[in-house]
């Protein structure tokens, strides 16, 4: 008889991380999650989990979590701070940790996967969408760490059977940052940034943590980096027109100028200054939205693991405003 699967997750109680638990129960695995003493676990009520509260620098703590795992599934990261620091404390220093204690592991440990984003490429340029072989050109400090956290990774992958998965933007039921997209949407009201036509990936987090799983469970996905994503690029015109036909409004649409975004960006940042929480929207998030393209090629994922994109945006949307209008957030 086969013994059930042991999953680790860090992040587990995010937006991303809590879809990835419902993923793995679904499939029978039992699902251990380390979250913060401070972390608001709301998304995993009720569920059949073990928790481990230690976070991601208490190393007794990860052991117990690590003890006979099989899978453990890095989610966790810092995509918000004010300092440079906080960026590679929480996205390389944390891995580091969590690598270190998985080496004291290595005869239950099947796979170490670690989720990356797009932005350690940067922006792709138009029909030329980033792959795996991509240059990699972060343009912000967040990239930049998430570049040095995938670098660290692989100088594990003699030791450890390690497999890193890139991320576009994701949407979904329980996100909080798209939401606001929607919510302004909701009232009438949407923004274009710039006057270009933009273009990119968009994933839904339901496809985004069955790629996590493909990956996790395949053999030829060891020491390896794919793009899960969409198959499709979209613009925010067709974006903006598929939720004016959900939501059954049209908004008001304001075309704001590039520099105007940078404006607004730097009073953020600078009133973030007197606060303790970093700003949304911050001269590198200005920089991140600004951009043209930002399409990514998921050939590699589909060949080695039978990803598919599953969810259309059609789809998505329609499910994503479902939950926003039954938890009351629209």
């Amino acid at each position: 008889m086969q013994t059930q699967e042991i999953a680790v997750v860090t992040g587990a109680n995010g937006f991303v991380g809590s879809h990835l638990i419902d993923n793995l129960l679904n499939k029978g695995w039992k699902v251990r999650c380390i979250v913060r003493k401070s972390s608001n676990l709301k998304w995993l009520d009720k569920k059949n989990i073990e928790i481990y509260d230690c976070g991601l620098f208490d190393k007794d703590g990860l052991r117990k979590a690590f003890k006979d795992a099989n899978y453990i599934f890095h989610v966790a990261g810092v995509v918000k701070s004010k300092t440079k620091e906080g960026y590679f404390t929480g996205n390389v220093e944390t891995t580091r940790n969590l690598l270190d204690v998985a080496l004291e592991n290595t005869s239950s440990i099947k796979k170490f996967l670690v989720v990356s984003s797009q932005t350690v490429t940067g922006p792709s340029t138009k029909d030329k969408p980033v792959d795996e072989k991509s240059v990699c050109n972060p343009i912000t400090t967040y990239g930049r760490s998430k570049l040095e956290e995938e670098k660290l990774v692989l100088s594990y992958k003699d030791r450890l059977p390690i497999t890193i998965c890139r991320a576009p933007a994701v949407y979904g039921e329980r996100d909080t940052e798209i939401f606001i997209y929607f919510k302004t949407f909701n009232k009438g009201l949407t923004t274009t940034i710039g006057f270009n036509k933009k273009e990119l990936s968009l994933i839904h987090a339901i496809d985004l943590v069955e790629g996590f799983y493909l990956a996790a469970i395949s053999e030829k996905s060891n020491g390896q980096i794919y793009f899960i994503s969409s198959e499709k690029f979209y613009t925010w015109e067709e974006i903006n027109s598929i939720t004016s036909k959900v939501l059954n409004k049209k908004p008001i649409i304001i075309k704001v100028p590039h520099f105007l975004v940078y404006t607004i960006a730097a009073i953020a940042q600078f009133f973030a200054m007197f606060s303790s929480k970093p700003a949304t929207l911050n001269i590198e998030k200005a920089k991140d939205i600004t951009q043209q393209f930002w399409t990514c090629d998921t050939s590699k994922a589909i060949k080695d693991l039978g990803y598919r994109q599953k969810i259309s945006i059609e789809e998505g949307i329609k499910r994503t405003c479902a939950w926003y209008k039954d938890m009351k957030w629209i």
